[in-house]
């Protein structure tokens, strides 16, 4: 399922998302520009390796990705669902809300592969909890959907029913890279994915919603 928008009106601009998703596209650049060796080198040097973990990696990881496929979906989803929250809580709290949540996600992916010896990049986790806060933020929203089994149709899929699944297929795969241990090779970060969720729809709960404009009696129209 891929979301194609919310059914959420957005009510101002949203700044922090087009810098992110900017920032993240010129860095993809950059590393496309470089040799197999430097590549491979600045991966492990700002990627999240939990065997000798670099504090500093659980944010420069989250602005590096693997490949096209990588960065497209990671920020599709967040201009689907990142904008929004964005408009309800303000720029700057959803910059806050955005890198906290992402270093959670780090945090929790360490924690479940403590002795892996794999980089991990991806800004996946930060957008897991973009996820989850806007289940939190908007439970009542609809999510426009490309669905394919067969054939290719597009959906209206409630927000929760989309985001649930997808946190139930995160969960499930996660449980199952448990039995991988000593695991060095590369992967899907699940629980980093289950953990940004799962800081998100917390986290939130600390952001409050910004105040909407009060209009005074001698505004213009």
């Amino acid at each position: 399922m891929i979301p194609l928008r919310s059914s959420e009106r957005i009510y101002s601009p949203t700044p922090v998302v087009a810098v992110i998703i900017g920032i993240n596209a010129l860095l993809f650049i950059y590393q496309f520009a470089l040799s197999p060796g430097a590549l491979n080198q600045l991966v492990m040097d700002w990627g999240i390796v939990p065997s000798q973990l670099n504090l500093s990696t659980l944010v420069t990881s989250m602005f590096l990705h693997g490949g096209w496929i990588h960065l497209l979906s990671n920020m599709l989803f967040l201009w689907v669902f990142g904008r929004n929250l964005e408009d309800n809580i303000g720029s700057e709290r959803f910059a806050g809300f955005y890198m906290l949540s992402g270093i959670a996600a780090g945090i929790v992916h360490v924690i479940a592969n403590p002795y892996s010896r794999a980089p991990t990049i991806g800004a996946s986790g930060a957008i897991a909890a973009v996820m989850g806060a806007y289940l939190i933020k908007f439970p009542r929203s609809y999510v426009d959907t490309l669905f394919w089994f067969i054939f290719i149709t597009r959906l209206s899929i409630p927000a929760p029913w989309f985001l649930l699944y997808w946190f139930a297929i995160q969960f499930f795969k996660g449980l199952g890279s448990l039995s991988e241990v000593d695991y060095t090779g590369g992967g899907i970060a699940y629980f980093a994915h289950i953990g940004g969720f799962l800081a998100g729809m917390g986290l939130i709960k600390l952001f409050r919603e910004k105040r909407p404009k009060v209009r005074n009696w001698f505004d213009e129209d």
